[in-house]
């Protein structure tokens, strides 16, 4: 079963932008690598499988883990404050809240230099660098005696953190055709859910030890030392691109590169282009998409510094409460995954966003009206686990626009500014919640159900907007004598050569000839705009 793309560079467009010494240095690197090699290689249904096999098992791991490290880091926080740090450390007011918010505003504002920085430097090497820097932070937060050398410590641990799913984006659209991309978007993503229940268990145990240091502090060096340990692994094993893969032998790297051939996204071109730059401002999906993740990040920001404390306000003890918080992570993980795989069945990503935006309305209902009472604290953790569906919400958003984003410095810029809008609603989050408003949180519940809401407007709006855009790259397209309907190849299986036809191979000529070219998404009228 071979692939409808035939193993090939654009030899003539390499040939007339080298005449352009500046301009030649735009091609994406794959391009240069393909036309180095000189070799045909034809992606046949085995070998794209036996690569992808292989590419999962050495890239999804690194993956994996690193945000589990990620998010056991950053929820450390909500278990401290379960185990005496608010007391400990005299927080009075709004400090715990802006303790939960410092670490986006860190991010937030580290976003600029970090998509510049994934565009001019190896992402394998970078990404292990943040690690160990931001495992060193955490370490010093167990030697913090008050708010300043708290908030000091959480700041730097979300200026290292900043690069992480900036990064993954990048990773995963570098490796995967745009058919795989979402499960795999929300496989490190389901993390947060694994964290939800391995670190409730660890928070548990780890709150048991007897020591002269407090519990929340063994908590934060054990996560910490994790991280610095973990981050030579990084280091050492992840690639910084498929053409530096030293995992794949023989012809298994030209299959790796040539496979993405129909995503219309390049791999990597190390340049940063001020073209793209301007384009990304300009382009209303770049902020539909980053009104999404303000909405959707504002609930997550509160429940996930907050959610501990809302659990005990139905009535239960610090270890009870974190043992009830692992149901929470499982639901984390059934939306996240299940989600991926219903938008990868359907090849379509609105209509699940819609659907998963439906259990957190419930869930937040629910918490509004049911009573605090002891016989109603099976309800109210029902109505506290529907909302934990929401996690499934930001890896589609991710995958949505990673997926409908072409041109290197554009992706990347692309997802800085998404990351931007995700840090913004992370920040406002925990202040809708305030310790002194226990135990119901009135505010913070009556603003989600509306962001909830509002997000579903945005959803439908942008999908309305994608189907004008493909019909506008459609107009392009017959203008210049090329067919005006085309099948997206990278969201389909490869096509048997017993069963190829015509229009298959009229649309891989079509489709490949500009595929490493680093155009963007709006520069290249054979990309397809996904719903």
């Amino acid at each position: 079963m071979a692939s409808p793309l035939p193993a090939k560079v654009d030899s003539e467009h390499i040939e007339v932008v080298s005449k352009n010494e500046d301009d030649s240095r735009r091609v994406d690197k794959a391009a240069k690598f393909l036309q180095d090699a000189n070799k045909v290689v034809v992606v046949t249904e085995e070998n794209n499988k036996r690569v992808l096999r292989r590419i999962d098992l050495v890239i999804l791991p690194i993956l994996l883990s690193i945000y589990a490290l990620q998010s056991l880091d950053k929820t450390a926080l909500s278990y401290a404050s379960v185990f005496g740090l608010i007391e400990d450390t005299n927080l009075k007011g709004e400090e715990y809240s802006w303790l939960g918010a410092i670490v986006y505003l860190a991010q937030l504002v580290m976003q600029p230099a970090v998509a510049y920085f994934l565009v001019k430097f190896p992402i394998g090497k970078f990404t292990a660098t943040m690690l160990l820097c931001w495992g060193i932070s955490l370490c010093g937060m167990a030697a913090a005696r008050d708010f300043g050398g708290l908030m000091a410590t959480r700041f730097l641990l979300g200026a290292f953190e900043a690069s992480v799913a900036p990064a993954f984006i990048s990773i995963v659209q570098m490796w995967y055709r745009r058919s795989e991309q979402t499960n795999r978007n929300a496989a490190w993503y389901a993390m947060l859910g694994i964290i939800n229940m391995f670190g409730s268990l660890l928070s548990y145990g780890l709150g048991h030890i007897k020591s002269h240091l407090h519990s929340y502090q063994i908590i934060f060096l054990f996560c910490g030392l994790l991280t610095v340990v973990f981050s030579i692994v990084v280091f050492l094993f992840m690639p910084d691109s498929p053409v530096d893969a030293k995992f794949l032998k023989g012809d298994d790297k030209l299959v790796a590169i040539e496979r993405l051939r129909v995503n219309q996204m390049g791999i990597s071109s190390g340049i940063w282009r001020w073209d793209h730059c301007r384009e990304t401002l300009l382009d209303l999906k770049t902020w539909l998409w980053f009104a999404m993740l303000v909405t959707i990040s504002i609930p997550s920001g509160g429940v996930s510094t907050f959610g501990p404390l809302i659990v005990s306000s139905f009535g239960f003890d610090s270890f009870t409460t974190i043992l009830f918080n692992i149901p929470f992570g499982a639901v984390q993980i059934v939306s996240t995954l299940g989600g991926a795989w219903l938008a990868t069945k359907l090849k379509k990503k609105s209509p699940v966003l819609l659907l998963l935006c439906i259990p957190p309305i419930v869930g937040i209902v629910m918490l509004m009206c049911i009573p605090y009472s002891k016989k109603d604290q099976g309800a109210l953790l029902a109505g506290y686990y529907l909302i934990s569906c929401y996690p499934g919400i930001t890896p589609l958003i991710y995958s949505w626009s990673g997926q409908n984003t072409a041109g290197d410095t554009k992706r990347k810029l692309n997802t800085g500014i998404l990351f931007v809008g995700a840090c913004a609603g992370n920040i406002i989050g925990p202040h809708l919640f305030n310790t002194n408003e226990a135990p119901h949180y009135t505010r913070g519940l009556r603003v989600n159900l509306a962001l909830f809401v509002g997000l579903m407007v945005e959803i439908v709006f942008t999908m309305f907007w994608i189907a004008l855009l493909n019909r506008r790259h459609a107009r392009t397209r017959e203008s210049k004598g090329k067919s005006a309907k085309i099948v997206d190849l990278s969201m389909q299986k490869p096509i048997s050569s017993d069963d190829k036809d015509e229009t298959a191979e009229q649309n891989a000529d079509v489709q490949g000839d500009k595929a490493f070219n680093d155009e963007t998404d709006l520069q290249n009228e054979d990309f397809i705009f996904l719903y």
